[in-house]
């Protein structure tokens, strides 16, 4: 039987998890006085110290990993799977040489893991010659590797690798086709954005009538709703909601569900079922009531969008940023100037939320749509921050549109020598567009001099304009379930 002292150290280990490093030092010592040094201790100590988040717990954490006995793959593992990304990445790299050929099919899960949530630059890079190694020790079997090698690819936009390992795989389970059809709805801005739209729901199609008994789950719903919400497409949609209410349950009991069916049927204009599926909802979140706000924004309804806010307050539902920036462009939509400025009033003071640079560009906007140009100008002067060009952009426009050629001109003058020094992360394509519109300023003015000016400047700095060029929207209503 173990001793009182024992039983009280492993009490507070398994039951109230340490609060600072300090006492989980203490409670390490304790484990170290009593001999407590069995693998499943040792791994629920490197958990304390990763869930403190902190350099000093995170050493910490490698301490009892490398001072443990021996250094065994399933302490490793619960290293690599606790602690950062970018650590995960550096702990797995430094033991390659030492204990490579032991790693387990978990320790290369883990890694990928790793390298799918790692938001650096290298990140994919990384990730490749950890599934070169998944490849070289044999492990292609493992259907959760595959699948976690299917949401690494995805999360780092290299959809054609993932495509790949999703088609050599010879068995799929539900979670590999969610990974496969998230990969494809996840490259929203990316080029070709719509095009991975539609193949998400062909191979949504395809998993409907897959060999091996695949059946879509919750998941699988949220991205296929997500890509008809994409392609706007509403019929799509509308059988996913019928395949949704038949095969699963209703989407008012899942938040989930229900927030992208919200989504969907406002994207695809349809907002009388969006706020029919809205109201039966159960159960709310930030993202539900930020979707119930954009749909009413690109709408037209900015009033009502408004209102939401206040039924959020009375549901005890704090708004986030992107929240307000949907109320923004409610108000921008609507021509509701005063309410506007009173929004982002209120969205520091009463809410506690610090304005970021699309929020101040949305009043920019919505000042300079309503031809208030002056009131633009200074609100940009006063901002407190560096603005960036999108405000300048988003100001020349709207002097373009009301005809102020002395403010287009400042203006479009301050946007070019901004630009000139950011020009190691500015494209040609961004200066064309502005200078194409500090021309425009002119022409509409009739100063024909100071539009051969600016062209010939253009033609000075080997600037040159963009082909046009126009898209014809395509119909997706082969793809109805």
């Amino acid at each position: 039987m173990q001793s009182l002292p024992r039983l009280r150290t492993l009490s507070l280990l398994h039951h109230k998890p340490p609060k600072s490093l300090s006492h989980l030092k203490q409670i390490h010592a304790q484990l170290l006085t009593n001999g407590l040094r069995s693998p499943s201790i040792l791994a629920k100590l490197i958990e304390c110290c990763s869930a403190l988040s902190t350099p000093q717990s995170t050493d910490h954490a490698h301490l009892v990993f490398t001072h443990s006995s021996d250094s065994d793959v399933y302490l490793l593992n619960v290293l690599i799977r606790c602690i950062s990304p970018k650590d995960s990445i550096l702990v797995f790299a430094n033991w390659v040489s030492k204990l490579g050929p032991a790693f387990d099919e978990r320790t290369y899960v883990f890694a990928l893991g790793a390298c799918a949530r790692s938001c650096t630059e290298s990140a994919l890079w990384e990730g490749n010659q950890v599934h070169g190694r998944v490849i070289k020790h044999g492990f292609l079997s493992s259907i959760m590797l595959q699948t976690t090698a299917i949401h690494f690819y995805g999360s780092n936009k290299d959809v054609g690798s993932a495509r790949k390992v999703f088609d050599e795989m010879l068995v799929r389970n539900s979670v590999t086709w969610n990974a496969m059809i998230k990969a494809y709805c996840s490259q929203k801005a990316s080029i070709g954005g719509r095009e991975h739209a539609r193949n998400a729901l062909v191979l949504f199609k395809d998993m409907l009538v897959d060999a091996y008994g695949a059946k879509p789950t919750d998941k699988t719903m949220v991205c296929v709703l997500s890509a008809a919400a994409q392609l706007g497409v509403l019929q799509t949609g509308s059988c996913v909601h019928g395949n949704v209410e038949k095969t699963i349950y209703g989407p008012e009991d899942d938040v989930f569900l229900g927030t992208g069916l919200v989504d969907m049927y406002s994207k695809c204009g349809c907002l009388e079922s969006a706020l029919y599926v809205f109201r039966r909802m159960k159960e709310k979140n930030v993202l539900t009531w930020t979707a119930m706000v954009t749909g009413l924004a690109i709408n037209g309804k900015g009033k009502q969008a408004l209102e939401l806010l206040e039924a959020m307050e009375a549901e005890d539902v704090k708004p986030n940023s992107v929240t307000f920036t949907s109320l923004f462009s409610a108000c921008c939509h609507a021509g509701l100037v005063e309410e506007g400025l009173c929004l982002f009033t209120l969205m520091e003071n009463k809410f506690g939320i610090t304005p970021l640079m699309q929020h101040y560009g949305c009043v920019v906007d919505l000042l300079g749509r309503t031809g208030q140009l002056q009131e633009a100008y200074k609100f940009i002067e006063d901002m407190g921050v560096e603005p960036d060009p999108v405000l300048w952009k988003s100001l020349l426009n709207a002097c373009n549109i009301h005809g102020d050629v002395v403010m287009g001109e400042k203006v479009g003058k301050m946007l070019l020598q901004l630009q000139s020094k950011q020009k190691s992360v500015v494209g040609l394509a961004d200066l064309c567009e502005d200078y194409i519109a500090l021309s425009n300023v002119y022409a509409a003015a009739e100063r024909w001099e100071d539009v051969e000016m600016v062209r010939d400047l253009m033609k000075v700095k080997g600037i040159r304009t963009k082909p046009g060029s126009s898209s014809v929207r395509s119909s997706y209503s082969h793809l109805l379930i």
